[in-house]
């Protein structure tokens, strides 16, 4: 839990340190993620990690919150649309220092529990490793929404292994999420790492893989990139259909970017 609690903060401190950064203007630019601000993307990760908090700290009183949110949701209400509500009254700078103390919170609460420790979270329950990693992969890829807009270069994160396993072993999830058979067999991963080390998953394949970065790998996995604007190369049934409908986060099926619609600004 030290580790992935390290480097999910590692992970909150990058985001935050690059939207201390910007004018007021810049809070109000329109990603490519359904024309969501970065002001609404870290709204988003606020009501999230305040959730979490919960979760972590007062599990009765977060199902009281979850009861209610669930409630709304079923009305139509958008999540986005509740998070613009919530934290309406906080200009760029007030939200996001109101995000450093959440998640600060929320780290330090997790850094303490056993990773096999249970959180109660809308779905099923969270170990706390689990969680952990969840909240760095939500984290990471609102973050390149972010960078996106801004037409940054990104430095690779100390959690882009984490993501990348997660994309990983979704795999099922993916397909189930849709009412849809799991292809089998399931793909050999092999990724290259920032430092040029490899990583790999499964039982080495020629016929059916998943190759290439491993930035670009968890660049598809969070719906962050069509697979046509990656460097990954795929073969076998099983990696033809994973490779366009891969989503490792929870919560309805989602369809990615079109191809070229995301990260063209850089």
């Amino acid at each position: 839990m030290r580790q992935i609690s390290s480097d999910l903060l590692g992970e909150y401190h990058a985001l935050a340190d690059l939207c201390e950064t910007l004018p007021p203007e810049q809070w109000h630019l329109r990603t490519d993620f359904y024309d969501w601000t970065p002001w609404d993307e870290i709204a988003h990760l606020v009501f999230f990690d305040e959730a979490g908090l919960q979760a972590a700290t007062d599990p009765q009183r977060f199902g009281v919150e979850k009861r209610a949110l669930e409630k709304e949701l079923g009305t139509g209400a958008q999540i986005s649309a509740i998070a613009r509500r919530r934290y309406e009254r906080l200009d760029g700078p007030a939200l996001l220092k109101l995000w450093r103390e959440r998640h600060e919170g929320l780290v330090a609460a997790l850094a303490g529990m056993d990773p096999k420790a249970r959180l109660p979270w809308y779905g099923p329950d969270m170990s706390a490793r689990s969680f952990a990693t969840a909240r760095l992969m939500e984290t990471w890829a609102h973050g390149q929404d972010v960078w996106d807009v801004l037409g940054r270069d990104r430095e690779a994160s100390p959690g882009l292994r984490h993501i990348a396993h997660l994309g990983v072993t979704t795999y099922g999830w993916t397909f189930v999420n849709r009412k849809l058979p799991v292809p089998q067999p399931v793909p050999f991963v092999e990724l290259t790492a920032p430092d040029d080390s490899r990583w790999t998953w499964g039982e080495p394949s020629a016929q059916d893989y998943v190759r290439g970065p491993a930035l670009d790998f968890a660049l598809l996995a969070t719906q962050r990139r069509h697979r046509d604007d990656t460097q990954l190369q795929w073969a076998g049934p099983a990696a033809e259909q994973w490779t366009l409908l891969a989503q490792c986060f929870a919560g309805p099926p989602a369809d990615g970017p079109l191809p070229g619609v995301r990260g063209q600004r850089r």
